[in-house]
């Protein structure tokens, strides 16, 4: 799985209309540290390797 761009902006925009839970390869994991702390307690976050790790979260909910 690759790394996407623009983490800061997609999660601010996703908090910023109620979204609680992002999915994310593993890469971005160190982006983290560009998004507010307050953003990050609002939002659980699953960093993931393979299209199975995203199917594995998505039935569990």
């Amino acid at each position: 799985m690759l790394p996407v761009g623009g983490v800061k902006e997609k999660v601010l925009a996703a908090h910023s209309i109620g979204i609680k839970t992002i999915i994310l390869p593993k890469w971005n994991q160190k982006d983290l540290e560009d998004i507010p702390k307050k953003v990050q307690k609002d939002i659980k976050f699953y960093f993931v390797e393979s299209m199975l790790d995203v199917l594995k979260i998505a039935i569990e909910k």
